[in-house]
C-alpha cells in the first residue's frame, strides 16, 4: 500500500470527499486518476477533463507510486 503522507501532490481532509486522498487544492481523488489511465485515458486526457489538477502533480503522483511498487518488491 502506497504512503500518500509523503506525497506533496496530495491531501487528506476527514470532511472532503469522505477523507479520500486528493490532488492537492483539489476535490478530484487521487485514485482517478489511475482508473481513467487504466481505462486508456492519457495524462494529457486526466489533465483536460479535471481543471485543477496540474501536470505537474500528476508526474509527481505516477512517481510517488512508482517508487513505492518498486520498494515492495526490493524487499
Amino acid at each position: 500500500m502506497t504512503d500518500w503522507e509523503a506525497c506533496p501532490a496530495v491531501e487528506r481532509h476527514p470532511g472532503r470527499v469522505g477523507g479520500k486522498w486528493v490532488f492537492r487544492g483539489t476535490r478530484v481523488p487521487v485514485y482517478t486518476l489511475f482508473e481513467n489511465l487504466r481505462a486508456g485515458a492519457t495524462v494529457g486526457d486526466f489533465v483536460e477533463w479535471f481543471p485543477g489538477v496540474r501536470r505537474t502533480d500528476v508526474d509527481t503522483v505516477l512517481d510517488h507510486e512508482a517508487r513505492a511498487l518498486s520498494d515492495s518488491t526490493d524487499s
